[in-house]
């Protein structure tokens, strides 16, 4: 990447460059071939990030035109703070940009949105197997040191 990466919101247009990045992700998760996510999901997904009503934004890194990267984050109500909190929900760069500072630029990004919102704090979670990540992510936030419980239904 000879040229800088551009942090932007993405736009209707970006549909078909970002649905490999949103593959990606989901695949590295664990959810393709039999256990994809539904298309429906992803039709939601999408038009929540144009909806002015949906707390969900997306952002993409962009280089040449290329999509090398999708950061997804929300904003959300907290019982312990005024302002609201953001939530850094999904993450992902193409395998041919990683280590390459586009991770950390789509990270720094949401903390420059939150920023602009009045939020006191972006965080975000990650599998304990993802130590690559987890490099970087403790580099650019602290681990907070909470253990997450669920049930699914």
């Amino acid at each position: 990447m000879s040229n800088p990466v551009t942090i932007r919101p993405v736009t209707d247009q970006d549909f078909d460059r970002w649905l490999p990045l949103w593959d990606g992700y989901n695949a590295f998760y664990g959810r393709s071939g039999e256990t994809a996510l539904a298309s429906e999901i992803t039709a939601m997904t999408w038009s929540r990030f144009f909806d002015a009503y949906e707390p969900v934004h997306a952002l993409v890194a962009e280089n040449e035109g290329e999509l090398l990267g999708l950061v997804h984050y929300l904003f959300h109500r907290s019982t312990t703070a005024i302002a609201p909190n953001c939530y850094l929900q999904d993450l992902f760069t193409s395998e041919a940009s990683r280590g390459k500072g586009v991770g950390r630029a789509l990270i720094e990004g949401v903390y420059e949105r939150a920023q602009e919102a009045g939020s006191g704090r972006v965080y975000w979670l990650t599998h304990e197997t993802n130590h690559t990540a987890m490099k970087l992510y403790d580099k650019v936030g602290e681990r907070s040191g909470f253990v997450v419980y669920r049930k699914m239904f």
